[in-house]
């Protein structure tokens, strides 16, 4: 009886290292994923080499004495966690030329003035001609909204724009993007791990489409979204809204919560609140399926027809 009673304690004992050690593992996975992209690249990898070791010296202290283990792990995250709280987003940084300038405005009544919208005349993906511009846009000259999916590699994967169609001729359309620095590229990693900040770009279409069918070679598709005119109006001034919340309060961008995608289905909620949630609001290439589910595009043919004949052809027209 003693021996089998002396068992319990030593189990219970093994079960709180295991999961102090998981626990030690997940947060120096952590920690070093952190220090790898905030710390300048010149010294990225020693910091991260140097989190793992600390990861198991903590690893082996835990074992041969969990509570000055359990101690040590607790200081450890209790430092990191001030540390990685310390990191704040900005607008004050080296942009990349493209995103070097979010877009704000102001309502005058019926009349909208959009500043920074982007106007650029790519030569090749990499390399434009900047242009930055002042616009304005009448509120009840607008007759139609147009989700565009630019898929590039995984078909799960998807950047989603907002075009704004107006009856004088004008369009604009915004975008949701990582603001990233002129020696930064894009890492879906990165964007866990505060990388990057959020912008809300506004653009004429030969640009921002442009880009993505002729110069990337992206699959660009373009569906109209079933919306009436004051739900079109109310989403046009919820973007404008977002984006002068952004140029006043910098926000991080994050892959899964906060992305170009989630961004829009935040502001279509503001326009309508009982649109359900869904997983292919995260998987951003099913978002069309999404949508035709819901009948927010057309649904009177297979998803399939639809989807196809929303493709945009390089070289040929990008908004109706």
């Amino acid at each position: 009886m003693s021996a089998a009673a002396d068992l319990k304690p030593r189990g219970r004992r093994t079960a709180c290292r295991v999961l102090l050690l998981l626990a030690t593992a997940l947060l120096f996975l952590w920690l070093g994923a952190a220090l790898w992209f905030q710390l300048p690249a010149r010294i990225s990898a020693a910091g991260s080499a140097l989190s793992a070791a600390a990861g198991l010296a903590v690893a082996v202290l835990v074992w041969r004495r969990p509570r000055l283990g359990a101690l040590a792990l607790l200081l450890v995250a209790l430092v990191a966690g001030l540390w990685w709280t310390s990191i704040k987003p900005s607008n004050e940084r080296d942009w990349a030329e493209d995103v070097a300038h979010g877009v704000s405005g102001e309502v005058r009544g019926d009349e909208v003035v959009l500043h920074n919208v982007r106007h650029f005349a790519w030569l090749t993906q990499e390399t434009a001609v900047p242009r930055w511009e002042t616009r304005r846009y009448r509120l009840d000259q607008l007759r139609s909204v147009d989700l565009f999916s630019s898929v590039w590699g995984n078909p799960a994967i998807a950047h989603t724009l907002i075009g704004f169609d107006f009856a004088d001729g004008a369009y604009v359309v915004f975008s949701a993007e990582i603001r990233r620095e002129r020696q930064e590229s894009f890492s879906e990693i990165g964007g866990f791990f505060k990388e990057f900040e959020l912008v809300m770009i506004a653009a004429d279409p030969e640009d921002i489409i442009r880009l993505r069918t002729d110069f990337r070679r992206e699959q660009v598709s373009r569906f109209a979204l079933n919306l009436t005119p004051e739900q079109a109006r109310a989403l046009f001034l919820s973007y404008l809204a977002r984006a002068n919340q952004l140029a006043a309060q910098p926000e991080f961008y994050q892959t899964l919560t906060t992305n170009c995608t989630t961004v829009i289905f935040q502001l279509a909620r503001l326009v309508e609140p009982g649109i359900p949630r869904d997983w292919r609001i995260l998987l951003s290439g099913y978002l069309p399926d999404y949508l035709y589910d819901h009948a927010m595009i057309a649904n009177d043919r297979p998803l399939e027809e639809i989807r196809r004949q929303a493709i945009l052809a390089p070289g040929g027209p990008v908004v109706p």
